[in-house]
């Protein structure tokens, strides 16, 4: 499976981005990337089945644990290009990148 790190994010600009976190992290304290949807991971399955398989697809979540699981699923349902946010917003936050919607 793909991986970038939050120092990488510009080599993947422009392309979708899914948070697969709950609504209540995607407006927490790491807040959320720029132009990021909010897809919950247990929504994914219902969700997915609309998108273009041959776009790549950024997945982000907290830790980058439950955006690993994202991106194996997409890539079992035939994604073509599905990519992992290592470390996700934690290592967002460490690498002071601009977050939208942070509170608390």
């Amino acid at each position: 499976m793909e991986q970038v790190t939050p120092s990488q994010l510009d080599s993947v600009a422009g392309i979708r981005r899914i948070d697969v976190r709950e609504p209540h992290e995607f407006t927490g304290p790491l807040g959320h990337l720029p132009g990021a949807e909010l897809v919950p991971l247990g929504m994914l399955p219902l969700k997915c089945g609309d998108w273009n398989r041959e776009e790549p697809v950024l997945l982000i979540c907290r830790s980058g644990g439950r955006s690993g699981q994202a991106a194996a699923f997409l890539q079992s349902k035939g994604f073509a290009r599905p990519i992992n946010l290592a470390g996700g917003m934690l290592a967002v936050e460490q690498a002071g990148l601009a977050v939208e919607g942070k509170n608390g």
